[in-house]
């Protein structure tokens, strides 16, 4: 076994691998850019080496400066994580003409797989089922326009290099074609420094179901069950779970076989994760093969027991596998939810700075339910623009798929995150969402269901009524405490009233309060609930259990009231006496500003073109400007008729949030 490996990556993938490295007894080593110089994953490692300047491709992926790394520390085995250099063929034969082992599969392997177009064919010669495509090289948009109409729309344009949603598009006619190729073909020279694209035809209502298989160096090959991965967004996944709720075991099985012909097929070894698209009839078609360890690793190991970084560990060091296909059993069902530095009130555009709070759910281990972090930043630290925007990845496990998404409802309501903007209540909608919670999902479940943005979600008015008697229970225990000036508390409790109206969402209720020292009988519109909780004021988070359920809320305090975020709402609760209710109900409500003839820059980034001139008139959809931020381009497209009065920005600048781009007349 190895003494000493070096991790080739950063962030939560980075402390992953460490974590099972230590548990193993091999000391590891980092590596880190500028940006990463306080980063979690330096502090954990044994050892860590700078690399080079903030942008990736002048750091994490030289494969010189991680050679040197090597041989600076003396590691003996490099684990690559995902992304970053995991697929690069050079990087894997330069680590084998050194003499160190690389804990992934052959370069060969790689070479075969970890180009799209060179897979697919091989996946046809090994009696995998392919999606109709086209796999030559594309050398034009004019080109990829004639064959995507041959093909047939739709049509998914797609980087031969590609992984994690970049350099793919999906067009549904000539024009999203043209515009398609080019921007795939950007994003996949900048992401992945090889611009080759293939196009395919796009499967309409698919499942994106991936199989995870495993392979030693003595011919041995499995598979460990199925991830549902069909939550995406700009074919980025956001949930996973394993297993998926559409499969039965016969196509299972099929699915698996397949994946495991093809592994060995290409002389596979390590840990590796065949992807099928399936449709409604179950019918499946071979995707890709990522020759790496995926992001939604952790359902797949919550479900078999399994540690697949370890066990790509020992398959590098020469280990056989420790069990068969017939030992490995599906055991309970995984969540997993990416928690991504990306507002989703801002159409999910990329959000950056300083996490002035970072207080993830509490790891747990049960036999009937578990709660896991994957992480790699901590509280003070900073959300960079140079890299990808997950900055963890919150799973839960349990018996059923509804005990797993309940217990993944409490634990997003649990993680604490400020100072950036973030996807929590997105995730938290999803998890409330009647269509996710009978598991009627495919790709476009996002696009389906939320096609105009995410604006935050409404409160069913159960919870709603329970949200009030918290609100009320909280308020009252805060104004005894306010109400505190002087003498024993017995002496002011009776200035706090017992008859309140509550405003939230829109709505007026009557709330009357009984309160002792156990908790609270709470009356909400003739509703009682009773309430406990040991929440004090200026706790931001409150754990409560009202009507006998518990009930999880962040909790920020506003005049009269509290600000209260849960299941995906983000509520101002007013708790006011009835005169205060009267009162304010005669006040009028302040209007935000008109920013309609402005083109605000949605997030940090870099201008990458300004397509139209001062005096331009332009239409409704046209593209206005493109600004590339975590190493994804985002057009930013007129909402109406108008013309243009002045360009306020130019290609290669740096903006903020808010920036003002362009002005309309």
């Amino acid at each position: 076994m190895f003494d000493k490996i070096l991790i080739a990556n950063r962030g939560e993938i980075a402390c992953r691998i460490i974590k099972s490295a230590q548990k193993m007894g091999i000391k590891t080593v980092a590596v880190y850019s500028d940006a990463d110089r306080n980063a979690l994953h330096v502090s954990m490692a044994d050892e860590a080496v700078h690399i080079g300047p903030a942008p990736a491709n002048q750091s994490y992926i030289v494969i010189d400066k991680i050679m040197a790394a090597i041989a600076q520390t003396g590691a003996q085995a490099v684990h690559p994580g995902y992304g970053f250099l995991s697929e690069n063929r050079k990087f894997a034969e330069a680590l084998e003409a050194a003499g160190v082992a690389f804990i992934g599969p052959p370069a060969s392997a790689i070479e075969s797989m970890g180009d799209k177009i060179t897979s697919k064919k091989l996946a046809q010669e090994a009696g995998v089922s392919t999606v109709p495509g086209y796999m030559g090289l594309i050398a034009d948009a004019d080109e990829a326009v004639k064959i995507s109409g041959e093909i047939g729309y739709p049509v998914m344009i797609k980087a031969s290099a590609g992984g994690g949603g970049k350099g793919m598009r999906i067009a549904w006619d000539d024009a999203g074609a043209r515009e398609g190729f080019q921007s795939s073909k950007n994003e996949a020279a900048s992401s992945f420094g090889d611009d080759r694209i293939f196009i395919e035809k796009f499967v309409t209502q698919p499942r994106h179901i991936e199989i995870q298989v495993l392979a030693d160096q003595h011919g041995n090959c499995v598979y460990l069950h199925e991830r549902e991965c069909s939550i995406q967004r700009r074919n980025q996944k956001v949930i996973e779970e394993a297993p998926s709720p559409f499969l039965d075991a016969t196509t299972r099985a099929a699915m698996g076989a397949q994946a495991v012909a093809l592994a060995q097929a290409v002389g596979y070894t390590s840990a590796g994760t065949v992807e099928f698209i399936v449709d409604a009839s179950q019918n499946f078609f071979f995707l890709e093969m990522n020759t790496r360890l995926q992001v939604e690793h952790p359902v797949t190991e919550l479900i078999t027991g399994i540690d697949l970084v370890e066990q790509m560990i020992r398959v590098a060091a020469g280990d056989k596998l420790p069990f068969a296909q017939s030992d490995l059993h599906i055991n309970g069902w995984a969540m997993e939810s990416r928690l991504y530095a990306e507002d989703p009130y801002r159409n999910f555009l990329p959000s950056t700075g300083r996490l002035t709070r970072y207080r993830p759910p509490e790891e747990t281990v049960s036999d009937v339910a578990r709660v896991r972090n994957d992480t790699g930043v901590y509280e003070g630290g900073e959300i960079s623009m140079f890299y990808d925007p997950m900055i963890a990845k919150l799973c839960t496990w349990a018996p059923t798929r509804l005990a797993a998404i309940d217990g993944m409802r409490t634990a997003l309501d649990s993680f604490e995150v400020e100072g950036i903007g973030h996807n929590l209540p997105f995730l938290s909608a999803v998890m409330e969402h009647p269509r996710f919670i009978s598991g009627d999902i495919t790709t476009a479940f996002i696009e389906e269901e939320y096609p105009d943005g995410f604006t935050g979600t409404t409160l069913p008015d159960d919870l709603l009524t329970r949200v009030a008697a918290a609100a009320t229970a909280m308020f009252r225990v805060a104004e005894i405490r306010r109400s505190r000036i002087s003498g024993t508390m017995d002496n002011h409790e009776r200035v706090v009233g017992s008859d309140w109206v509550v405003r939230a969402q829109g709505c007026q209720m009557r709330v009357q309060i009984d309160a002792e020292k156990s908790g609270a009988e709470v009356t909400v519109d003739g509703t009682t609930l009773r309430v406990t909780s040991d929440w004090t004021p200026g706790n931001p988070l409150a754990r409560l259990m009202v009507g006998g359920t518990p009930l999880v809320m962040k909790v920020g305090k506003v005049t009269a009231g509290f600000r209260l975020r849960l299941r995906g709402a983000d509520l101002i609760v007013r708790v006011l006496t009835p005169r205060q209710a009267e009162l304010a109900a005669l006040m009028p409500e302040k209007l935000p500003p008109d920013t309609s003839k402005l083109l605000l820059c949605p997030m940090p980034g870099l201008v990458v073109s300004i397509n139209v001139a001062a005096g331009d008139e332009v239409f409704e959809g046209q593209p206005l400007a493109t600004v590339e931020a975590m190493k994804m381009e985002n057009i930013l497209r007129a909402e109406r008729k108008g013309t243009v009065a002045k360009i306020n920005a130019a290609a290669g600048d740096s903006l903020r949030v808010d920036d003002i781009i362009m002005e309309f007349e």
